[in-house]
C-alpha cells in the first residue's frame, strides 16, 4: 500500500477527533464472534490517528497500531502513552513479524488501498494459527433521521462538488482469501451519530472526497468550509442532526 493521500498534518489531527464509532464496531465483533475474554496481543493495520487501535484495546491486553502515514503515527504517539499501546510506520503489506505473533488483527477502511495478495501473505506471517482477522469499514450515507433535504444535498450537491476518488470496492470471498484464511462470516449493519452543524462540517472536511480537492490545490480549506456552512445551514436549522452510517465486518480465521 503506497497511497499517502492521508499523510498531511491537517488530516491526521482531524482524524483524531472523528466520532468514535469504532467502539460500537467492537461490540458488534464481540456479539458476532461470541468473544467473552480479551485476546493477548492485537494488531491494528492502517490505524490512522489511533481511534481503531483504541477500540481494539477493548478486546486485547496489548495492541500495536501501524500506518503508512508518518503524520498519523505522530498523532497516535502524542495521544496514547500507555505501555499497552505501540505504534510504528509500516504499510499493510510489510508489517514486521513480531516476537509474539498476533491473536487478532483488525483493518478498518484499509482494503480499498492494499495489494490483496501481499497483504494476506503478510498477515499470514504475523498472526498465530487460528487467529482472527477482522476487516471492517463504515461510511456516511445519504440519510439523516427526519432530514430529507440532506439526502438531496448529499446526492446532488456534495457528490457533484466532491466526487469519490478512485478506489477498489470489491467484496472479498472465500476464493480471495482461501490460501491463508477461512472466511467465517460477513455482516452488514447501520449505526447512527448525532452532529451539530459545526461538528458535522469538521467531520466532512476530512473525508477523502474533500481531501483530494484541498490537498490537490483545487479548493482551499476556507472555500470548502464556507460552501458547507452556506448549503448545510438550511438543513440543520440550528439543531443537531442524526447521521446514518453504513458498515460491514468480515471475519476470517487464520489457517
Amino acid at each position: 500500500m503506497d497511497n499517502k493521500s492521508f499523510d498531511f498534518k491537517r488530516i491526521a489531527e482531524g482524524y483524531a477527533h472523528r466520532p468514535w464509532l469504532h467502539q460500537s464496531v467492537m461490540e458488534q465483533i464481540k456479539s458476532d464472534c461470541d468473544i467473552n475474554q480479551n485476546f493477548d496481543n492485537g494488531l491494528d493495520v492502517g490505524c490512522g490517528a489511533g481511534l481503531s487501535t483504541k477500540a481494539l484495546r477493548l478486546l486485547c491486553n496489548k495492541v500495536t497500531g501501524t500506518d503508512i502515514s508518518e503524520a498519523m503515527i505522530q498523532v497516535c504517539k502524542s495521544i496514547y502513552h500507555d505501555k499497552d499501546y505501540d505504534f510504528y510506520v509500516a504499510s499493510a503489506e510489510d508489517t514486521p513479524v513480531p516476537a509474539r505473533k498476533y491473536d487478532i488483527m483488525t483493518a478498518a477502511g484499509v482494503i480499498n488501498w492494499v495489494e490483496k495478495e501481499r497483504f494476506l501473505q503478510n498477515m499470514h506471517a504475523v498472526m498465530k494459527p487460528k487467529g482472527l482477522l477482522v476487516i471492517y469499514d463504515f461510511w456516511i450515507s445519504d440519510k439523516m433521521v427526519d432530514a430529507i433535504p440532506y439526502t438531496e444535498w448529499y446526492q446532488n450537491e456534495y457528490l457533484a462538488h466532491f466526487p469519490k476518488p478512485p478506489r477498489k470496492e470489491n467484496v472479498w470471498s472465500q476464493g480471495d482469501v482461501g490460501e491463508f484464511f477461512c472466511m467465517k462470516q460477513q455482516v452488514t449493519y447501520e449505526m447512527q451519530y448525532q452532529f451539530s452543524l459545526e461538528a458535522f462540517i469538521d467531520f466532512m472536511m476530512i473525508q477523502s472526497n474533500v481531501n483530494v480537492r484541498i490537498e490537490g490545490g483545487e479548493k482551499t480549506e476556507d472555500e470548502v468550509r464556507s460552501w458547507m456552512i452556506q448549503t448545510l445551514e438550511p438543513i440543520f436549522r440550528g439543531q443537531e442532526r442524526i447521521l446514518v452510517f453504513k458498515g460491514y465486518n468480515w471475519y476470517m480465521q487464520h489457517r
